[in-house]
């Protein structure tokens, strides 16, 4: 089996702790370590190494501005997980399908 970008991402957004840094990012870029460190209930050094799985999947870029490293977070990954497994199931079908289910639900028949 060959592990390739696509499941870096996926092991990346498996950590709750890792989608909850997104999260962060996503409320607020450009964020330094000390900073998340502030909203998590761990060591620098455990934020820093899901910092780096984050930045491995490359949901995660940095920008050092001197001695600081800001976080931004790389939607273009969650925008093409979205395309591949979640579009595909947005087909009118399947809309016309769960609409009818809801229409069947709600009836009072």
């Amino acid at each position: 089996c060959i592990i390739g970008p696509m499941d870096n991402l996926f092991k990346a957004l498996a950590d709750q702790s890792r989608r909850y840094l997104l999260d962060q990012l996503r409320q607020r870029d450009g964020l330094t370590l000390g900073e998340l460190c502030k909203e998590l209930e761990m060591t620098r050094q455990a934020v820093s190494k899901h910092l780096l799985i984050l930045e491995e999947a490359n949901l995660v870029v940095y920008l050092r501005e001197g001695r600081l490293k800001r976080h931004y977070l790389n939607p273009i990954p969650i925008q093409q997980i979205a395309h591949r497994w979640v579009e595909q199931f947005r087909d009118t079908q399947v809309n016309a399908l769960l609409t009818l289910k809801q229409n069947l639900e709600n009836s009072d028949d």
